[in-house]
């Protein structure tokens, strides 16, 4: 498929974003002194800034490549969980499939800037997994959707406890058999969990500590192709995309495999790489493009929102226009 053509294809596609969202806020100011209470830094506050982050920032980025992204998560009832799911409709991301719970407490992660430079985070959050009555519901949601017809699924963990086991198997098999495709992109509590899936990406952190294995594949380039194979015998997916940061990507269709190096960047924040990633591959996959042309469009968008500082969604012209240079 040519690339204006996928890139068309893209709109209006009906993804259903399912995992752990949450609110990144920041505190920016500057330390010109030391506080006389204790050792520690004074930050003269200047900005204070709250953002979609978790799942929410891949459901953004689905949103800034034209897609519809649909939302089902956990918040809680308080004010952050009010003030986070007016963020998430504002930035048009469906909420119908949002469950408010009165167990959990809405997760925030706050981070403390001074000149430019991170200091401190501070973490709000519930971990364990959903109560019964949470998982039912979800899943209620989640059904609806389903039979309503959506083009793709997208399961986003962050280790926050709305993707357990019994969710993620459940919904891999009611996708599967309505023939949706179903892209994973996941963290080590639930590793091997997502069995039967369209498309794993790890990134080679979580793919060397879900196998329990380390190696040095700038040395030894034939260990990663060995350890993605194996994975991919684990977790019987169609594609396996292993994230390489600064070195690219890699790509295993279950026959070969595609290493595509990164392109040159002037790195800026690395963070939202991977969600900008998996948004752009589920979209490839549902629009049906090539392996070829999934891996080279994934490693470019990892790329491009790298050049901007903090976690933000991708330009879809910009990504167009780079891709139209790089990519046959």
């Amino acid at each position: 498929m040519h690339l204006a053509e996928l890139f068309e294809a893209f709109n209006g596609k009906r993804v259903l974003v399912v995992g752990d969202v949450m609110t990144d806020a920041y505190i920016k100011g500057h330390v010109t002194r030391m506080s006389p209470e204790a050792p520690v830094p004074v930050v003269d506050l200047q900005v204070q800034e709250q953002r979609i982050g978790g799942a929410g920032n891949v459901a953004l980025n689905l949103i800034a490549l034209g897609a519809k992204a649909i939302l089902a998560s956990v918040i809680g009832q308080d004010n952050p969980g009010r003030e986070l799911e007016q963020m998430l409709q504002n930035a048009g991301i469906q909420t119908s499939a949002l469950v408010v719970s009165a167990q959990r407490k809405t997760t925030i992660k706050t981070r403390v800037f001074s000149n430019g430079k991170q200091m401190l985070r501070i973490d709000s959050e519930d971990q364990h997994d959903l109560q019964p009555d949470e998982y039912s519901l979800l899943k209620k949601n989640i059904l609806a959707l389903l039979e309503q017809g959506i083009d793709g699924v997208l399961l986003e963990d962050y280790n926050k406890g709305v993707l357990t086991t019994e969710l993620i198997q459940w919904i891999i098999t009611e996708a599967n058999a309505r023939n949706i495709p179903i892209a994973v992109d996941p963290k080590k509590k639930n590793f091997f969990s997502y069995v039967g899936c369209t498309l794993f990406k790890p990134n080679l952190k979580e793919l060397k500590e879900g196998l329990n294995i380390d190696f040095n594949f700038r040395q030894d380039p034939v260990a990663l192709s060995t350890a993605i194979e194996q994975l991919q015998n684990q977790i019987s997916s169609r594609y396996t995309l292993v994230t390489l940061s600064e070195h690219g990507v890699q790509l295993f269709d279950g026959q070969k495999h595609q290493h595509h190096p990164a392109h040159r960047r002037n790195i800026a924040d690395v963070s939202g790489a991977g969600d900008t990633v998996i948004a752009t591959t589920t979209l490839c996959l549902i629009c049906g493009s090539s392996p070829e042309q999934l891996a080279a469009l994934a490693n470019l968008a990892g790329g491009l929102v790298c050049e901007q500082p903090g976690v933000v969604s991708i330009d879809k012209e910009k990504f167009l226009q780079e891709a139209l240079q790089h990519i046959r």
